[in-house]
Parts: C-alpha cells; structure tokens; sequence
C-alpha cells in the first residue's frame, strides 16, 4: 500500500484531505463492511466527474461516508458546500435565490421539485486514486448557518485552511494524538459547524476510523459504541448526555467524550465520567469563528483556548482571533477572561435578564429548573411586557410533578422575582439535532396550555 504524507506545517499553503497511515487504512465504518482509504478517494474521484457544472451545492447527505464522499468531490471541482441546519423545500429555494445554479446532493428523498438532486446512494464506479489530494488552504470550503436559537440563521462561509487547522489545534488541546487509530462515532449532525468540525474533520485529519451511522436513542449509541473498537469517542452534547447517563445498563468504556452546543454542569460532566470510565472534555465555540476553548468539565469551570486563538477586550466586547480562527469576530457571550488563554464563560449576552432591577441569566435559570428531581427537560423564557412589567414563564417537560411542586422547589434557591409565572407543562420541547430551540420554535411555545 501506498503511504500517506504526514500533516504540513500550517505554514505550507495546502492541506491534504486526510493523515491516515496508508491507503488500506479503514476511514470509515458500519455493520456491513470497512471503508478504506484507497476506496475513499476514488468513491470521491467518481462523483467529482458526475457534478453539475455550478459554483455551490448543499450536501445533505445523511450517511456520514457519504456526506464526506460528496465535501471532497466538490473541493475538488471548487465548489463551496452549503449546508443548511433545517433544509425545508422553501428554505432550498431561499437559498437558490442566493446562489445561482444550486443543486442538491442526497441519499434520501428531498423536499424538493425545484431544484436538481443528485442521488449519492449508489455511488457508482470509482476511479483508482494513489495519491492524496491536497487543497490551498485559501479555497472557500463551506458556508455554514448559526443555529437560529438567537434569531434568523446567519451564513458564514470557511475556507479549507480554517477547516484543517481548527481540527490541528482541537485535537491537540484534545489529547487525540494521544489516540492513534482510535473509532469515532457521535450524536450530531455533520451539516452543523459542531459536527463538521469534531466529526468528519478530526475523523479525517486526525487519521481515525469514523462510524457512517448517527444514532440517536440511549440503546442506539450503547450498541454502537460497544460494536467499535477500542479507543472509543464519542462526540455528542449535553441533551444526549444526560439521556445516556440515565440508561438502565452497562456503558462501555471511553477514551474521550467530547460534548459541546450548551454549558454542561459540573454534577453532569462528573456523572459522565464514572459511567463511561474516561475524561469528558467540553468545546466552546460558535460558528462564526469555529472552535475556541476546551475544559475538563469535572475538573474546572476555566476555559483554556486552543493553540492559535486569541481574545482581546474591545470597545466592551470580546473578540476571538488568531490563526486558528476562521474569522476575526466578537463573541455573543459574557466572557471574564482571566489570562492570556483563559476565561470563564458568565452567559449569553442574550440571556441576561432585569426584572424589577435585580439580573440574572437565563442559563442560570435553567440549571436550576432542570435540577428539580422530576424534571426531564425544563426553560425560562421572558414574555413580552404587560403594562411596563416584566415576566418570567417556564416551559416544563415533568410528567410527575403539579406546577406547585415546582416553584416550590424554585423557591428554595431563586429569588422571587425570578419565580416563572406561567408554568407551561409540555410532554416535549422543540429542540433541533443539537439541542437547541430555533427562536421560531420558542414562539410558538407561547401557545401551549397554561398550567399555572
């Protein structure tokens, strides 16, 4: 087998598709069979000769092998991936209004009548590729979209180099070289800039052994995670974590959980520990400059940026940058930074609330909600002002608990005049593949009945 070249120094200009040891090495993996390299590349080979001829396509493959499959092939004929978090038949067609000639690549039906799809599930007959591609790491790669949690999605475009050395400096503050060869599975999606980042691209600059399937369910990811070998990670967030700490069975044994999207209590993040047997380390970023910060959740509350980011206070904002940075930009969070790379994260700028001239943050407000034994899932959400007044209310998933017995408990650690007045009770709330509720979703949850 042919060997595959080492990382180049970030100073170089192009930066190779991947860093596994040879091309029999296996990139990708699932129940029925073991993808290497060498198939890998001309898989991508194949498809780059079926593209259409424009200059943006959205990838919503599924598959992960075949999201990947379809990243590379458009690299190669230098069209910019576009992935859309919630691909709606209008949000495709707002999205053709933007980019002209959009087409679709796919291997699952799209809600779609108006725009070209290309089918991934068969890919077809691969070319014989022995070498390794390798983009400038100047070329426009993807253009990714903000969650919408804080309003409309926002698009932000990454070039190849930010996407590589994002992953370079992750996987080093990680402790992933510490884990050659190791099996990679998550519970994200890779079209979010979370799961591009810590999936497809550690998987594939980090030389690792990437799971095609996402699961979903407590059993699903236990059964995955048991079926790969070891070292394991996993990548996921905080919704999914406090399902899996709750499963009624045996974890396997983790080398790294890798959580991000929200902040992760520290009683969660310790819990995570004992049951998978390994370190959980937490990744702050935001998709406008990609990956910033990690921590060890059970360990710390400090922050500690990734080689090649830097902070800096100005004109009242924290700013992020550096060559590890995809951009120049000002967080959206309440930073207190506490030395050259460090920092603690006090909240979303967003969050921060004044009722009746006392403030707090809506992320502590929820810590508190979701510790209530019996709570499943809890949130704050400010109403609109009634008569110059403002007011909390609380959506509740708590199928056990009376409205009562809850801002009984509320009462015991929060001021009253962060008490949520209404208690809406839900048997769900309307939280996206990351776990998070898009601002059109929390409106709508206005309409749910009033409990109390």
């Amino acid at each position: 087998a042919s060997s595959v070249p080492g990382p180049p120094a970030m100073a170089e200009s192009l930066g190779p598709v991947l860093h596994h040891r040879s091309l029999d090495a296996i990139v990708f993996r699932d129940h029925d069979r073991d993808v290497t390299v060498a198939q890998f590349l001309a898989d991508a080979a194949g498809l780059e000769s079926r593209l259409l001829n424009a200059t943006h396509v959205v990838n919503l493959c599924r598959d992960r092998y075949h999201f990947a499959v379809g990243l590379v092939a458009a690299m190669s004929r230098e069209q910019r991936t576009v992935l859309p978090m919630t691909p709606t038949e209008d949000q495709l067609l707002g999205l053709a209004a933007h980019y002209e000639g959009l087409y679709v690549i796919a291997d699952e039906p799209v809600a779609t009548s108006r725009l070209p799809v290309l089918d991934l599930c068969r890919l077809g007959r691969g070319l014989s590729v022995r070498e390794i591609p390798a983009f400038p790491f100047t070329q426009p790669a993807v253009i990714l979209f903000t969650s919408g949690s804080t309003g409309a999605a926002v698009p932000w475009a990454r070039t190849w180099g930010a996407l590589v050395r994002s992953a370079t400096a992750a996987a080093r503050k990680l402790g992933i070289a510490e884990l050659p060869a190791a099996s990679l599975t998550g519970t994200v999606p890779h079209q979010h800039s979370y799961g591009l980042e810590s999936l497809i691209m550690l998987g594939l600059q980090q030389g690792l052994t990437l799971e095609r399937d996402r699961p979903f369910l407590p059993a699903e990811i236990v059964a995955q995670l048991e079926r790969m070998p070891a070292p394991r990670i996993l990548i996921t967030t905080p919704i999914h974590l406090r399902s899996l700490i709750h499963y009624d069975g045996a974890l396997p044994a983790l080398a790294r959980v890798i959580c991000a999207t929200a902040p992760l209590p520290r009683d969660l993040a310790k819990q995570a520990e004992e049951r998978f047997n390994g370190p959980l380390l937490e990744i702050y970023g935001c998709t406008e400059v990609g990956q910033i910060a990690v921590r060890r959740t059970a360990e710390t509350a400090e922050w500690t940026c990734l080689d090649g980011i830097h902070l800096r206070e100005e004109g009242g904002e924290v700013w992020a940058s550096g060559a590890s940075a995809a951009t120049d930009a000002a967080l959206n969070d309440l930073l207190e930074i506490t030395g050259s790379d460090k920092f603690f994260l006090r909240g979303r700028k967003s969050d921060m609330v004044n009722i009746g001239g006392k403030r707090s943050s809506l992320a502590y407000l929820n810590f508190h909600l979701n510790a209530i034994q019996g709570v499943q899932d809890g949130m704050f959400f400010m109403q609109s002002p009634r008569h110059g007044v403002a007011r909390l209310s609380a959506y509740v998933v708590a199928p056990t608990l009376t409205p009562a017995t809850i801002l009984s408990a509320l009462r015991r650690v929060l001021d009253p005049a962060f008490l949520p007045r209404p208690i809406h009770r839900v048997s769900i709330l309307p939280r996206n593949e990351l776990g998070k509720i898009s601002s059109h979703a929390l409106a709508a949850l206005s309409h749910a009945p009033v409990d109390a």
